[in-house]
């Protein structure tokens, strides 16, 4: 029974971390984006 709750924290630490970088990859695009703009307006 451990084993099997170890390796389901494992998997949803591996999950909760990933979902973590893409979430600041998207912010980092977004405010990436908005220098472009920021840049072509003035």
């Amino acid at each position: 029974m451990a084993k099997k709750l170890i390796a389901l924290l494992s998997i949803w630490m591996m999950f909760a971390l990933a979902g973590c970088n893409t979430v600041r990859g998207v912010g980092q695009d977004i405010e990436k984006g908005g220098e472009a703009i920021q840049k072509a307006v003035k």
